[in-house]
C-alpha cells in the first residue's frame, strides 16, 4: 500500500465503490439467485432477443411497482430489485454488442 507524505492512501482517480449502497448489490444478487435456482446460473445471457426480453421484464416490474405493488408474486422480492437487475442486463448487453 503506497501512502503519501501525510500518511494517507492516494485514492485519486479510483472508483468510489464505497458510495454504492450495499443493499442494491444484495438486491441484484437476490434476483440473480432466484433466477439461478429457477433456471440455471447466467441463462439471462443466452436467450433469444435479449434486449426486448429484458426491457419488457424491466417495464413490467416497474409498472407493478408504480401501481403500488411492492413485491413480485413469484419471487417475493421487491419489484425494484428486478428493475435494477434487468437494467444491469441491458447495460451489459449494450456495452458488449
Amino acid at each position: 500500500m503506497k501512502l503519501n507524505e501525510l500518511g494517507f492512501k492516494d485514492r485519486k482517480g479510483k472508483l468510489m465503490v464505497e458510495l454504492v449502497i450495499p443493499e442494491m448489490i444484495e438486491g441484484v444478487a437476490e434476483v440473480l439467485t432466484f433466477g439461478a435456482k429457477k433456471y440455471k446460473p447466467n441463462t439471462w445471457q443466452n436467450i433469444d432477443n435479449p434486449i426486448d426480453t429484458h426491457y419488457g421484464a424491466l417495464m413490467r416490474h416497474l409498472l407493478k411497482w408504480r401501481k403500488g405493488i411492492k413485491k413480485d408474486s413469484e419471487s417475493k422480492l421487491n419489484h425494484m430489485k428486478h428493475v435494477l437487475t434487468n437494467a444491469m442486463f441491458l447495460l451489459y448487453l449494450n456495452e458488449n454488442e
